[in-house]
C-alpha cells in the first residue's frame, strides 16, 4: 500500500499552529495566576475565618470543600495540596460541640486530593506529611440496626490523633478512634482503625505493625 504524502506546510497551518501555542501559553499563565490568587493564607479573607491559621500556612487552589473554618486551627508553615477537603461537620453553618474540632500542627504537608473531616476531635501533630488522597475522619456510619438504612443510623464519633513527625502513604484511610504515634510510617492504601505505637511501620487493611524503628 502506498503511503500518503504529508500535507504541505501551508501558511494557514503555520498561523494556526502559532495561535494554538500562544493560546496554550495564555491558559497556563492564567492558571498560574488563579493558583496564586485563589490560595487561602492567614491574611486572606477566607483565611481569617479560621479559628487559627499560622504564618506561611496555605491551602492551595483549588480547594475541593471547606466548611466551618472557625472550628479549625492550623499551625505555621503548613501546606494543604490542591483539591483538599477540610471541614468541621458535614454542612456549612453546622454548630459543633467541641472547639477546635480539627487541629493541624506546624510544618505539616497534606497531600493533593486529601480530606480531613472532623466532627468531635482530630489532632494532627507537627511535621506530619501525607501522600496524595489520604482520608482522615473521626466519624463513621452505624449499621447495627438491620431494619433501618445505614444512612439513617447514628454515626459514632471517636477522637483521632496523629503524632509528630509521622508519614501517611498515598491513599491511607484513618478511621474513628485511630491513635497514631510519633515518627510512624503508614504504608500506602492502609486503613488505620486502632493504635499504632511510636517509632513503627504499619501497613495493611486493617493496618498492623510490621516493623519497629526503635
Amino acid at each position: 500500500m502506498l503511503e500518503r504524502a504529508p500535507l504541505p506546510d501551508t501558511r494557514r497551518q503555520r498561523v494556526l499552529t502559532a495561535a494554538k501555542r500562544a493560546a496554550s501559553e495564555v491558559v497556563h499563565a492564567g492558571w498560574d495566576v488563579l493558583s496564586e490568587l485563589g490560595a487561602i493564607g492567614p491574611h486572606s479573607r477566607r483565611g481569617r475565618r479560621f479559628g487559627a491559621m499560622g504564618a506561611e500556612s496555605v491551602l492551595c487552589f483549588p480547594v475541593n470543600a471547606l466548611y466551618n473554618e472557625q472550628y479549625i486551627h492550623i499551625g505555621t508553615r503548613t501546606v494543604f495540596g490542591p483539591n483538599a477537603t477540610l471541614s468541621a461537620g458535614m454542612v456549612p453553618g453546622q454548630a459543633m460541640v467541641t472547639d477546635p474540632v480539627v487541629r493541624v500542627g506546624d510544618r505539616c504537608l497534606i497531600g493533593k486530593g486529601s480530606s480531613i473531616v472532623g466532627h468531635l476531635e482530630i489532632v494532627i501533630g507537627d511535621d506530619v506529611w501525607t501522600g496524595h488522597h489520604v482520608y482522615i475522619t473521626d466519624q463513621n456510619h452505624g449499621y447495627a440496626d438491620l431494619h433501618r438504612p445505614i444512612s439513617q443510623q447514628l454515626m459514632p464519633e471517636r477522637p483521632v490523633r496523629i503524632g509528630d513527625g509521622s508519614w501517611l502513604g498515598h491513599g491511607t484511610v484513618v478511621l474513628p478512634g485511630a491513635q497514631i504515634g510519633r515518627h510512624v510510617v503508614v504504608g500506602a492504601n492502609s486503613v488505620v482503625t486502632g493504635d499504632v505505637p511510636d517509632f513503627s511501620v504499619a501497613a495493611g487493611a486493617p493496618a498492623r505493625v510490621i516493623r519497629s524503628l526503635a
